[in-house]
């Protein structure tokens, strides 16, 4: 069973993946279909991983927008085929980077408690 440390260190890796691809532009995740489905499987792996953290955690760090990153995981998964590709292009560019510094920084203080 992974523990939280891993859970977030999952969300950071999967942020960085994604922010790999979309440093090469919008016209590119529009134009390409592989682009589209790597971003989404790492939303998904982000959903995932944010989810199994628990709601406990959740409460204890609501510096985080825990309940939307479940609920994009939620909507990528039940309605694949209906996926609005401009709100996962928003969701990227807008939301992932503030998360991201949100979940570092409660990583940080995760391994700083815990001792690495």
């Amino acid at each position: 069973m992974r523990n939280k440390i891993e859970h977030l260190r999952d969300i950071l890796d999967a942020i960085m993946s994604i922010q790999r691809y979309s440093a090469i532009g919008r016209d590119a995740f529009e134009s390409d279909e592989l682009i589209q489905v790597w971003m989404v499987h790492h939303l998904l792996i982000i959903g995932e991983a944010a989810a199994q953290l628990g709601r406990d955690f959740h409460t204890e760090h609501p510096e985080a927008p825990w309940p939307q990153i479940v609920a994009m995981r939620n909507i990528l998964v039940h309605q694949y085929f209906g996926v609005d590709l401009e709100e996962v292009w928003q969701a990227i560019i807008g939301d992932l980077p503030a998360f991201k510094e949100q979940v570092e920084r409660i990583l940080k203080m995760l391994e700083e408690t815990n001792g690495g």
